[in-house]
């Protein structure tokens, strides 16, 4: 790997880092501009249809998350240059998230993976293309809701 590559790996970490962080912040602006505008979104495993594109992924999820306290957490990433402005690359992930006493008070937490593909639009910066959330298990209020527990 060259010294060029690694930096360029390092550049989509940074992306990655700043999904984590403005999401939590609710700085959506800022947060919709990792993502390609065409970016296709899949957290079917979470019950959400999937979605076509950046404004459409930001309608559906501010609105979800605003009232609610979240730490997103990525972990052990592994990004591979697939070309000259594409990429892909997994991370492991943690979530925690508190609703408010008024809107129920649930508190959840989730493990799992991401499983995404980057580009390099014309601007020069890399973006999120691609983002398939795949969960290991979930836990609402102390509960195991995923995988379902054994019976």
């Amino acid at each position: 790997m060259t010294p060029e590559e690694l930096v360029e790996i390092e550049k989509i970490r940074q992306l990655k880092s700043r999904y984590f962080r403005t999401m939590d912040q609710k700085d959506w602006d800022a947060w919709e501009q990792v993502f390609c505008e065409d970016v296709k979104i899949d957290t079917t495993q979470d019950g959400a249809p999937p979605i076509n594109g950046r404004a459409a992924f930001r309608k559906f999820l501010s609105p979800l998350l605003q009232n609610v306290k979240t730490v997103h957490h990525g972990h052990m990433s592994e990004v591979e240059l697939t070309g000259r402005d594409t990429a892909r690359g997994i991370w492991a992930m943690e979530d925690m998230l508190w609703w408010p006493k008024t809107e129920g008070g649930r508190h959840l937490w989730g493990m799992g993976w991401y499983y995404e593909r980057y580009r390099r639009d014309p601007d020069g910066e890399w973006r999120i293309l691609e983002l398939v959330l795949k969960r290991a298990r979930v836990e609402q209020d102390g509960m195991q809701t995923f995988p379902p527990a054994p019976s």
